[in-house]
């Protein structure tokens, strides 16, 4: 699929795919690399759907570190344990050291 047929929610997935294992980015830094800075929540929403498309949702955090998308997963703490899984450490559902973690697409793409 070419790029500029992909929609919104297909280009956030094709960023989020880029996310390195042990890297985190936020809803916010997509967007901004999408050129659609104020579209945070949408890049939330297409997270949300991303179920059965090999997507790693559980990458992209709020802002501020925080597990704001936690409920979306099955179980009751699925995003913390592959966020640990991937040596992220994770406290009170925020991630610790989020500045060491943190992986932005516009400065990796």
């Amino acid at each position: 699929m070419k790029p500029e047929t992909l929609n919104f929610f297909d280009k956030v997935y094709e960023i989020a795919k880029q996310i390195p294992y042990g890297r985190v980015t936020s809803y916010g830094a997509i967007a901004t690399y999408l050129g659609a800075a104020r579209s945070a929540r949408m890049v939330g929403y297409a997270m949300n759907g991303s179920v059965g498309k090999d997507v790693p949702a559980h990458r992209v955090v709020n802002r501020k570190g925080l597990l704001t998308g936690k409920h979306h997963f099955d179980g009751t703490n699925l995003m913390q344990q592959l966020l640990e899984s991937e040596g992220i450490e994770v406290n009170e559902n925020q991630i610790q050291n989020f500045e060491n973690v943190f992986w932005s697409p516009s400065k990796e793409l």
